[in-house]
């Protein structure tokens, strides 16, 4: 199975993003954290991307705040799917790295999901690993059901009380 690359901006970002790496372990997916700057180490950044396919990853989680730039200079040197995290580190709250992870040129997409948004960028990257891994589908699909019945039983405890 091919595994998940999560790239953080900063260590600061780690309490969120590891939200993402509980996720990806539920599953036994496979994954390597690192923290490469798009900014202050663009080199090493744009050599990871690069390589990441040959590496043995199959889909890249980029998390980073303020500016953001970080998921579409991944996404603009590889193939591989990229999922931005926008962090909320600054006076505006997340929303100027939700515009900067979100507002990509046609060509280099980059899936974005809330600021800081790790759970669900993990269960995205599991999503995308099980369009080819059946194993990886089915627990995917067991999940749901779980998430399904926990909702039905919570509706069924409600509607059978009196208020």
């Amino acid at each position: 199975m091919k595994k998940v690359a999560i790239i953080m901006g900063s260590d600061s970002d780690l309490p969120i993003v590891k939200k993402a790496a509980e996720v990806l372990g539920q599953f036994g997916v496979g994954y390597e954290m690192r923290v490469l700057s798009a900014h202050r180490c663009a080199a090493e950044v744009a050599s990871f991307a690069s390589h990441a396919e040959d590496n043995g990853f199959g889909v890249i989680i980029a998390a980073a705040g303020k500016a953001a730039h970080l998921a579409g200079a991944i996404a603009g040197q590889t193939p591989l799917p990229v999922i931005g995290i926008p962090i909320k580190a600054s006076a505006l709250e997340g929303v100027d790295a939700l515009l900067s992870t979100v507002q990509m040129p046609a060509g280099v997409p980059v899936a974005t999901v809330a600021i800081d948004g790790a759970a669900n960028a993990g269960y995205l990257a599991v999503q995308i690993l099980a369009v080819s891994d059946k194993e990886l589908m089915d627990k995917l699909k067991d999940f749901r059901a779980e998430q399904t019945a926990k909702v039905l039983a919570a509706d069924e405890k409600i509607r059978s009380q009196q208020f």
